[in-house]
């Protein structure tokens, strides 16, 4: 059985983390730069550690994991490096964001062409194209408006998070019906 099914439930985490990030950037959109950066990096780190679990369980399987590893180690840098330097971050904050997104996007990518077309592949090509889009967005409008950002950021994470969670669902449902009697 391919790792990425086996490991259905960490999508799911990361799925809940992003639906957790997206509400609270609109239920509170007020709330300081800092305390967005801090959200987002929060976020980043979060993400970047399942990431890693995931990539760690494909090795103990024999499956692929350079996708996961990567996407992990750059998800947790950007957060080291914004919870290290929120002075500068509030300035390079929205190009780390941007980076980080493209990367993790490219990730998704590479990671959703291994999956297979049964287990999901659409749903992880979608979320990979949606970070790289939502990336791309950001590293080219730098000077939005807070409330903005706290939207962009919200509907990027609920969307991205709904999508990672259902395919985990959708992974679950292979796992069961492959042990099932």
């Amino acid at each position: 059985m391919h790792i990425v099914i086996l490991n259905w439930w960490a999508l799911a985490l990361r799925g809940v983390a992003a639906i957790l990030l997206g509400l609270l950037a609109f239920i509170l959109p007020g709330v300081t730069l800092v305390g967005l950066i801090y959200l987002f990096a929060a976020y980043m780190l979060v993400d970047g550690v399942f990431a890693i679990v995931a990539g760690a369980r494909a090795v103990q399987h024999h499956g692929r994991s350079a996708g996961l590893w990567l996407e992990g180690v750059l998800n947790i840098l950007a957060g080291i490096i914004v919870v290290a330097w929120p002075g500068p971050a509030l300035v390079v904050f929205i190009y780390v964001a941007a980076f980080w997104a493209i990367l993790s996007g490219l990730s998704l990518l590479t990671a959703a062409f291994r999956v297979g077309r049964d287990h999901g592949e659409w749903l992880l090509l979608l979320a990979g194209f949606l970070s790289l889009a939502w990336g791309i967005a950001v590293a080219l409008w730098p000077i939005a408006g807070l409330l903005v950002w706290a939207w962009w950021i919200g509907a990027y994470a609920l969307v991205f998070g709904i999508i990672l969670l259902g395919t985990a669902f959708r992974l679950r449902a292979r796992v069961q019906a492959r042990h099932a009697p």
